[in-house]
């Protein structure tokens, strides 16, 4: 059957053809139309065969060619077709056939010869594979035999050597025996080796209980008697022989007979067994040791490490003392015998581990036999009890802040702010200015004291409760000593007119932010020193966060009482600015008398404060709020001051330019940066604004209207309407000017339904609150929390603080600087009643 040309040959089909028609690789090359392949390419034969436009000229040609290449093709294929019907003769196929089962039949009979062949010849080895396993057995039976006779002789040589007392040998032939027997545990059905079995564990016993009578001999040493050391060294080499239960029997034997005393002099019942004795102990033990290694400890193997065994048990023994002491002695147990005994045990095991140049762990380790746990060090007994020495440090933290905190602090605040001190006054002393309070600096340093101390006493629970009672008195410290200095006394007033801001309040103020500043960093420091020496386990629950926060928060108060100062200082020039006529103002002249007043106050609280503040980052914060602070006051004082009309708006213009020189010179070359410039440009921009609308006539009201929504960029009825009160509009004059805005602006689908005089306050409170200004540069470059300051200070305390200490919630800007909700549709018509009778009066003009 034919293919259609779209079906594709199976590759191994393609090369059967290939090499049916014999088709060279050279030739393939020669004419693209002889490859046989599935990827063949009509495209890239016509593109060969016409190379560009000259070549369709030969196009009959071409055809003539390929017509010819056909009828070759078609004559070769029916010169095959010819040659297969020759070769497909039914005879021939008949006698394949025929020649295939005769094959088959031949290949049967030779597989059934070979089977007879198979058993002929395991019939004729069978007798030699016979032969062949009895050799075998016999082999092994010999064998067997011979190392019988071996562990028998070996066994009768044992006998005799034990007899003598000759150890040396004793240990080879003893050697010799126990690995020889070890190859016939698999006969023990056998009656006489298991016989022979019975009499080496016998012989055995009688060895070990013969070492045992030598050792006992040894380690009690009856002078008329003396054991040669020769003789238990070699002992100490059967007794490896024997086993290692054998050699810690013998190491426990000598072990418990050296401390005997030891147990008997140093009984808690008995006064050289009392906590204060401590180091008695420790020097009974280093002659007992030195003795050891210079007399007896000689003879033992170095592998047997008897010393450490010793000083293991020791160390077992005293740590049980050391715990029934601690326990009885109670509330009585005083902090100076504590440590001293405490410090007296760790410098004891410290030598040991030195002196053996392994860890005192390792040694316990080493020591221990595997069924029973290591002994825990003598120095882990006193752990249970250091809550004697965080209870004095508690105590001596107490004492050491008693005179900075509550009441007392009070006072110091009343020394500090009857003798406030000024750069002149320091330079004129030539002292140094108090940078922080020294208490701070004491109360770290004997941080770092009790850390060191304790670190060397324990790295567990103990240095974790330490870190705890650490953090209560950084929270105390943050509140009771910082916090209770920001709250002002009740019946503080100003002390005269001139006067109009303490400068005590802003140096303690001062001293305060680096005070808090100096704290939350040391107390990082003190955060990481503790996890460094504190043990693994308790490493993630050494946290300082929470008291860095309170540091923070006093540093964020204090920024509050560096603003109520300014706030203090620059009311009189803001009450002058509510209270001047500007609609009676016949003309602009240059600025007014209130602001060269308000500038002089800004510089001269910024003065002071700038020198004294050592982080530059808190210095710009303050910059941030305080511009925050003026332009608000600002803000309000403009509101009040309404009607402005024109001629006061234009001089409020002036003013303003001269308020942001001012705030843009604050914070000096040192402290400027781009984002302060930026946010201070772009409030007083909101400002310039609102004064240019005011400005404009409202004749021709269309030009008015459209001035508006060129410079506000809104269509808040509400917010027209605040423009109207501040320009003084009469009420019937609004009417008219209000319904020209909604029909022009209805048109106006481009306009935003709210813009930065959303948030403006017509009726503002006499002190400053963020949330009802313009927009004000506060954009903080660090974040200070203000929700809650230590010592009950609320930076809301003095009225509007609460939002200055933060950046005012508004929603985002657009990109000309109007403030908007995202998401929030237009909205013309936000007041029902006004829309409805604007709808009544487009009905009755329409006939008109």
């Amino acid at each position: 059957m034919q293919r259609r040309h779209d079906e594709e040959l199976p590759h191994e089909v393609i090369l059967a053809i290939q090499r049916v028609l014999e088709l060279k690789t050279e030739q393939q090359g020669d004419d693209p139309l002889d490859v046989l392949s599935n990827e063949f390419n009509p495209e890239d034969v016509l593109n060969e065969l016409f190379p560009d436009e000259a070549s369709l000229s030969q196009l009959e040609t071409v055809q003539a060619n390929l017509a010819q290449n056909q009828r070759d093709l078609q004559r070769e294929i029916d010169s095959w077709k010819a040659e297969l019907r020759r070769d497909q003769d039914p005879t021939r196929m008949q006698l394949i056939q025929e020649m295939i089962s005769d094959l088959l039949g031949q290949m049967s009979r030779i597989r059934e010869k070979a089977t007879e062949s198979e058993a002929v010849v395991r019939n004729i080895t069978k007798d030699i594979q016979v032969l062949d396993l009895a050799k075998k057995n016999l082999i092994l039976s010999m064998t067997t035999l011979k190392r019988l006779q071996m562990l028998v002789n070996a066994l009768t040589q044992l006998e005799d050597q034990v007899g003598e007392k000759k150890y040396d040998d004793i240990a080879q032939t003893l050697a010799v025996v126990k690995q020889i027997s070890a190859s016939f545990k698999p006969y023990m059905s056998v009656h006489r080796i298991l016989q022979v079995w019975k009499r080496i564990q016998q012989i055995q016993g009688e060895i070990r209980a013969q070492l045992d009578g030598e050792f006992d001999a040894f380690f009690l040493q009856d002078p008329a008697k003396p054991v040669k050391p020769t003789l238990i060294a070699d002992a100490c080499a059967v007794v490896d022989v024997l086993g290692p239960d054998v050699r810690a029997h013998v190491i426990d034997r000598y072990v418990a007979l050296e401390l005997k005393e030891y147990r008997r002099i140093f009984r808690a019942t008995d006064e050289a067994g009392h906590l204060d004795n401590i180091s008695r102990r420790y020097a009974w033990f280093r002659r007992l040791l030195h003795t050891h290694e210079v007399e007896q400890g000689r003879v033992f193997p170095v592998e047997w490490k008897v010393g450490w065994h010793l000083f293991a048990k020791f160390v077992g023994i005293t740590r049980d003392d050391l715990s029934s002491l601690l326990s009885k002695a109670g509330p009585s147990l005083t902090v100076k015998v504590l440590l001293e005994t405490l410090q007296q045990t760790i410098e004891f095991e410290s030598a040991m581990s030195k002196k053996w140049a392994t860890p005192l762990d390792g040694i316990l380790k080493a020591t221990a036999l595997p069924p029973a746990a290591p002994v825990q060090s003598m120095s882990s007994a006193f752990e249970p009890h250091l809550t004697v020495f965080v209870d004095a440090q508690d105590k001596a933290l107490a004492d050491m802040l008693a005179p900075h905190r509550g009441s007392n602090a009070t006072k110091g605040r009343a020394s500090l702010d009857a003798t406030p001190r000024t750069s002149t006054d320091q330079d004129d002393t030539h002292e140094p200015p108090t940078v922080v309070l020294p208490s701070s600096t004491e109360l770290f340093y004997f941080y770092a004291q009790s850390l060191e101390q304790c670190a060397k006493l324990s790295t567990g629970q103990a240095l974790f409760d330490l870190c705890t009672l650490h953090k209560k008195w950084l929270r105390i410290y943050a509140e009771d000593v910082l916090g209770i200095r920001l709250k002002r006394p009740p019946a503080q007033t100003r002390k005269s007119m001139d006067s109009r801001f303490d400068v005590a309040e802003l140096h303690q103020a001062c001293l305060l932010i680096n005070t808090a500043d100096y704290c939350q960093t040391t107390a990082l420091e003190l955060e990481e020193k503790i996890k460094e020496n504190i043990n693994v386990s308790f490493k993630p629950k050494v946290t300082l966060q929470a008291e860095r926060d309170l540091f923070m928060s006093v540093i964020s108060a204090s920024i509050t009482v560096h603003l109520r100062e300014l706030d203090s200082a620059c009311d009189a020039a803001f009450t002058t600015m509510a209270r001047t006529q500007w609609p009676s103002l016949s003309q602009v002249s240059g600025q007014s008398s209130y602001v060269g007043e308000l500038a002089k106050m800004v510089e001269q609280v910024t003065d002071i404060v700038k020198p004294l503040v050592e982080q530059k980052k808190y210095l710009r914060n303050l910059f941030d709020k305080a511009c925050s602070l003026v332009l608000t006051r600002f803000t309000n004082a403009l509101v009040k001051s309404r009607p402005l009309k024109e001629i006061g708006a234009e001089q409020l213009l002036i003013d303003l330019q001269v308020v942001k020189s001012c705030l843009l010179k604050l914070p000096g070359d040192a402290l400027a940066t781009s984002g302060y410039t930026r946010s201070l440009t772009k409030s007083t921009t909101r400002l310039e604004a609102l004064l240019k609308v005011i400005v404009t006539p409202v004749d021709p009201p269309e030009g008015f209207i459209l001035n508006y929504t060129l410079l506000v960029g809104d269509a808040s009825f509400s917010n027209f309407q605040k423009i109207l009160d501040l320009k003084g509009t009469p009420k019937a004059e609004q009417n008219s000017l209000l319904d020209s805005f909604l029909t022009i602006t209805s048109t106006k689908t481009d306009l935003e339904s709210t813009s930065f005089l959303s948030s403006l306050d017509m009726d503002p409170p006499l002190t400053a609150q963020l949330g009802s200004t313009l927009g004000s540069p506060n954009a903080s470059r660090i974040a200070l929390p203000l929700a809650t300051t230590p010592g009950g200070v609320s930076p809301g305390g003095d009225g509007v603080f609460a939002s200055l200490a933060s950046t005012p919630h508004g929603g985002p800007t657009t990109g000309d600087g109007r403030a908007g909700e995202p998401g929030q549709k237009r909205e013309v018509f936000s007041d029902i009643r006004r829309f409805v009778s604007f709808g009544l009066r487009r009905d009755t003009q329409s006939p008109a």
